[in-house]
């Protein structure tokens, strides 16, 4: 079964499950998640664990020894998988779909991958764990999320935090939650019960924000344009690739021009979205950005990406950010360029 984070201490309370998978994007919360899951296990017998790095196929192998052995020590155990590549092979797959169709009652496997594509958690053997046991999703947090997060961890070590003050650290530490909490440690430490405001936290924490690829395309969508190109010259200065950055633009564009001429064509919503491809999780924002733009605004942002393309390949003359950034503009608004890229189309002419 799938859960979240916030839900997995109630789920141990119920007992160890036979197998859980951590994935996502996020280190802390799938390393938290984990040690949650372990010190349950051992809470409930499970004295014992084997921790397999999997890199390559022979490494299943050791998997099916592991689970076939008999342990001195201990009568329950821990199977502690770690999959970097967040693949597990043809092998792998096999070995556990075998594994988990009937599970041993004195093993529990505990698999941690990295973000998952639609076609794995589609796969059969992402299937035979959420069958057998428990899925959680380690996403990143948006802004809001971070927010909230925030704020109960400072209340936790007996703070009392302004909101001002919580609103500029997860504003300086979006995306880094691991960066976030050693801060929160530190406030703790030197402002023991004491009230936290904007001044300790310009003083302690550092501007160490992380920002996702798809951070500006999502600040994008809902209209936040600023906040867009805030995330865009973070994502310049950590020097992501330019077509990864495109790609993230590109994949919603593309989604925003199905919908749109589907819905000019008389489509109900839920059947355009269906039609086009659209994840669940996404659709709330495109769904806002739907309220801004037509079927020709999305056509146009999507020749803006097929020239952003020509420009990183080398085949026209231009500033590849500079184009990221009215795209920014395009996207946040209702599809109209800036007057800066309404200078440049008018020289080029």
């Amino acid at each position: 079964m799938k859960t979240y984070p916030d839900k997995l201490a109630a789920e141990l309370a119920k007992g160890v499950a036979a197998a859980y998978l951590l994935h996502g994007d996020e280190p802390l919360t799938i390393m938290e998640a984990g040690d949650a899951i372990r010190v349950a296990a051992r809470q409930q017998g499970y004295t014992e664990r084997e921790v397999v790095f999997i890199t390559k196929d022979d490494d299943w192998e050791q998997v099916r020894n592991a689970s076939d052995s008999l342990s001195l020590f201990a009568e329950q155990r821990i199977i502690d998988l770690r999959i970097p590549s967040g693949k597990p092979g043809r092998k792998g797959s096999e070995v556990l779909k075998q594994l988990l169709a009937e599970p041993a009652r004195d093993l529990c496997y505990l698999v941690t991958m990295p973000k998952l594509d639609r076609s794995a958690t589609s796969s059969a053997w992402f299937k035979a764990i959420d069958k057998a046991g428990i899925t959680v999703a380690c996403w990143q947090p948006d802004l809001r999320q971070l927010q909230r997060w925030i704020e109960s961890r400072l209340k936790a070590k007996g703070l009392q935090p302004r909101r001002e003050a919580v609103e500029l650290m997860a504003e300086r530490l979006e995306g880094n939650m691991l960066a976030a909490q050693q801060e929160i440690e530190t406030l703790a430490l030197l402002y023991p019960q004491q009230e936290i405001d904007t001044e300790q936290v310009l003083t302690m924490v550092t501007k160490s924000a992380r920002y996702p690829l798809g951070g500006a395309v999502d600040a994008a969508l809902q209209g936040a344009t600023a906040r867009a190109l805030s995330i865009l010259a973070g994502l310049r200065e950590e020097s992501v690739p330019e077509v990864l950055l495109l790609w993230s633009f590109t994949q919603d564009i593309r989604a925003g021009t199905r919908l749109g001429q589907a819905l000019a064509r008389g489509k109900a919503p839920e059947v355009a979205f269906r039609e086009a491809g659209v994840w669940k999780n996404r659709q709330p924002l495109l769904q806002l950005a739907l309220s801004r733009h037509n079927e020709l605004s999305w056509i146009n942002m999507l020749g803006r990406t097929a020239h952003i393309d020509r420009l990183i390949k080398g085949m026209e003359n231009g500033d590849v950010w500079d184009e990221f950034a009215d795209l920014c503009i395009m996207l946040g608004g209702n599809g109209r360029p800036s007057v800066q890229q309404a200078i440049r189309d008018a020289e080029v002419v």
